[in-house]
C-alpha cells in the first residue's frame, strides 16, 4: 500500500510532471467531486514505455508525426490531476488546489463546469481493456487520501456521467464495485 502525504500544499509525494494546462479554481469553490477517466495513447496501446505519450499530451509536447492519431489531438490543451499507470505508479500533473482541464463541457447534479470543483484521476486504459489490480489498489488509496485531505469531497463519478453525449470513460470494464466497499461515505454515481 502506498503511503500518500502532501510534500507541499496540493502536491503529493509521488512522481510529478507539471502540466501548463491549468488555472485557478473560482473563488470560494469547494472540491466536492472526483472524476474518473481512462486514457491510452495511441488508443488501446500500452506498448510505449510508461506511456510517455500521455505525459507529452498533458505538457503540450505531443509530436503529431509520432502516430497518425496524434495529428487529431496534438494541439488540444488538456490535463489531469493524476494518472495511475497500468503497473499502479501514480503521476501528478496539476496541484489539487488548481483547476485541471479534464472534463470539458460537463454538468454534475445540475452544476456546470465540473473542472471548477472536481479532482481528476486518469487510469491508463481504455473502454476495451480491463484495469489492473494495482490500479484499483492505488485508486482506492488515492481516493481515501483525498477525502481526508478534502472533506468537502462527497461524490465520485465517471467522465461519461458528467458528459454523457461526448464521453464513454472510464468505460464498461471499470469495476465500480471495487470501490463500493472501500471508500466509505462518498456517493458513487455512474
Amino acid at each position: 500500500m502506498i503511503n500518500l502525504k502532501f510534500i507541499q500544499h496540493g502536491w503529493l509525494n509521488i512522481k510529478r510532471i507539471i502540466s501548463p494546462n491549468y488555472n485557478q479554481r473560482p473563488d470560494n469553490t469547494d472540491i466536492s467531486l472526483i472524476v474518473i477517466h481512462n486514457i491510452s495513447l495511441p488508443p488501446d496501446n500500452f506498448d510505449n514505455y510508461k506511456n510517455a505519450y500521455i505525459d507529452k499530451l498533458f505538457t503540450n509536447c505531443l509530436d503529431p508525426k509520432s502516430h497518425p492519431y496524434f495529428e487529431k489531438i496534438y494541439n488540444v490543451q488538456v490535463s489531469s490531476h493524476f494518472l495511475i499507470q497500468r503497473d499502479g505508479e501514480m503521476i501528478q500533473y496539476v496541484n489539487v488546489n488548481d483547476r485541471a482541464w479534464h472534463a470539458g463541457k460537463s454538468t454534475f447534479n445540475g452544476v456546470e463546469n465540473c473542472n471548477d470543483y472536481s479532482v481528476s484521476i486518469e487510469l491508463e486504459g481504455s473502454d476495451n481493456t480491463r484495469f489492473t489490480p494495482e490500479q484499483y489498489k492505488n485508486l482506492v488509496c488515492l481516493i481515501n487520501f483525498l477525502k481526508i485531505a478534502y472533506p468537502s469531497i462527497k461524490y465520485i463519478t465517471g467522465h461519461s456521467y458528467i458528459a454523457p453525449v461526448r464521453k464513454t470513460d472510464p468505460g464498461p470494464y471499470f469495476k465500480w464495485e471495487n470501490l463500493n466497499q472501500k471508500i466509505g461515505d462518498i456517493v458513487l454515481l455512474y
